[in-house]
């Protein structure tokens, strides 16, 4: 009996241990966040440059706003998205836009802000998270993580599939893939490098990846990635990466 009792203790306390190592995807998340940055993200203005366009995050009244600024021979665009509503000046000028061309600009100005601060957005209320498991990649663990989006403030890219692999050890994003449908649709795979952290905020750049074959599952990709069946198509680079404390009074 006494063989048996110590026997139930191991097994309970193996059980619990490895309760203790999965974490749900939520808490992988928030543990992301809190090592890339955690609140700095919220009272830090930014700036960087990406593809010879500058771009910056300020805070102004309690509340993020997004820039671009395009420079060309003849004139500044300025594009500025805030919670508010998006506007784009010509050389100062406020210009009125139809609908349509202001969600394109407005979109494409918050997908390089977007993916510049990963994972702080991974909390947004639109976003959906799921643990798809544990995985190996050049030998070392990762939690797989699904991201999707609710309809009701997805954006309209709310459709989009995401999948992140946490570091089991620092739950740093490693790496990222994704599916999207517009312009006929397609996945990208992203890998981190070139990590820094400026003002106490995680910047890494990526190498953007896509698969060899068409149809297959983005929740497959890391294998493709791990067989050498991705084609590299860019290097996707952040410069001139610049942290000042904001302020919200």
């Amino acid at each position: 009996m006494r063989r048996i009792y110590i026997s139930l203790v191991l097994i309970s306390l193996i059980a619990c241990q490895e309760k203790e190592k999965s974490p749900t995807a939520q808490e992988i998340v928030d543990n992301s966040i809190e090592v890339s940055g955690g609140k700095n993200y919220l009272n830090s203005n930014v700036d960087f440059d990406f593809r010879d366009i500058h771009y910056s995050s300020i805070l102004e009244d309690g509340h993020k706003v997004l820039r671009r600024v395009i420079t060309n021979d003849t004139s500044v665009i300025v594009d500025r998205k805030a919670n508010t509503g998006f506007e784009r000046f010509v050389n100062d000028s406020l210009i009125i836009l139809a609908d349509t061309s202001a969600n394109k600009y407005a979109n494409s100005v918050n997908s390089v802000h977007y993916f510049a601060y990963l994972p702080f957005g991974l909390n947004d209320r639109a976003v959906k998270k799921e643990l798809l498991g544990k995985v190996e990649i050049k030998d070392k663990t990762y939690y797989k993580v699904k991201v999707s989006f609710s309809e009701e403030g997805g954006g309209d890219d709310f459709d989009d599939v995401y999948v992140y692999w946490f570091n089991t050890e620092t739950f740093k994003p490693d790496y990222l893939a994704y599916e999207f449908h517009v312009n006929g649709g397609g996945q990208r795979f992203r890998e981190a490098y070139n990590e820094r952290y400026i003002g106490d905020i995680r910047f890494v750049d990526y190498k953007n990846y896509k698969p060899k074959v068409e149809n297959t599952s983005i929740f497959k990709i890391d294998s493709l990635y791990i067989n050498d069946q991705l084609e590299l198509l860019s290097n996707i680079a952040l410069e001139n990466v610049k942290v000042n404390r904001g302020n919200y009074n």
